[in-house]
């Protein structure tokens, strides 16, 4: 950030316990390939032209924790380390509670998802600049039904479907008055663009990519050491 201004500043959650993990270990601080999950995601924001500035949102028991991991792994962007709340939505408030003035553009990407391309990064900040706000997604592989109380209500048509995934980025006015709207209302969501969505933007879709993998759960950690050794050669 030094020199570099704070146009666009990501937000990145990584307060959760990681209760699918199992273990008492955040999903964020396991480690893959013998680095924090955490900070392969912000290795990657590092290498990323397009961000100037990272706010890591952490478990409030391990704020002085990643401070030294963030030292020691020389990860230049992170401005800020704070507390994160009881829910994902909680967390992505607390780091815009400390945005610096003058950022034009949010970026929100999950701090479990090592795997994002830079250049991904790059296109959905740069499709937040002229649309107001887009998010990485995939297009949808398998049918999806909607079922009620066990039963199929409706078989949903698979070529309109996408699995959205984060890095999502928004005008910062826009994702402002969708979390404050969203707090007076006391509307949660795990999907930041949902909120947006409810203030009546329209919200743009980039095609990403599907090693972007969310680390959740043991099996996600075989795929992602996979993917390591494959990139390796």
């Amino acid at each position: 950030m030094k020199g570099k201004g704070t146009k666009v500043v990501a937000v990145v959650p990584a307060a959760g316990a990681g209760r699918r993990m199992g273990g008492g270990i955040p999903k964020q601080l396991l480690e893959i390939g013998g680095k924090p999950v955490v900070i392969r995601t912000l290795e990657t924001l590092d290498r990323c032209p397009a961000v100037d500035g990272v706010i890591l949102v952490v478990p409030g028991d391990r704020v002085e924790g990643v401070k030294e991991a963030v030292a020691t792994w020389r990860i230049q962007k992170v401005f800020r380390v704070v507390p994160g709340g009881a829910e994902r939505q909680d967390s992505v408030q607390r780091g815009m509670d400390v945005l610096p003035d003058g950022v034009e553009i949010v970026v929100v990407h999950d701090g479990v998802r090592p795997f994002v391309a830079a250049e991904k990064v790059e296109e959905v900040v740069e499709a937040a600049r002229y649309h107001g706000g887009a998010v990485l997604a995939v297009p949808a592989k398998n049918t999806i039904k909607r079922g009620v109380e066990g039963w199929v209500e409706e078989t949903l048509r698979r070529e309109f479907l996408w699995q959205v995934q984060t890095p999502q980025a928004f005008r910062a006015e826009w994702i402002k008055e969708a979390y404050e709207k969203a707090k007076q209302e006391g509307c949660y969501t795990t999907d930041d663009a949902a909120l947006v969505e409810r203030l009546g933007h329209r919200v743009r879709i980039v095609r990403g990519d599907e090693e972007n993998i969310k680390i959740t759960s043991p099996l996600d950690i075989l795929l992602g050491e996979a993917l390591l050794r494959r990139k390796a050669g």
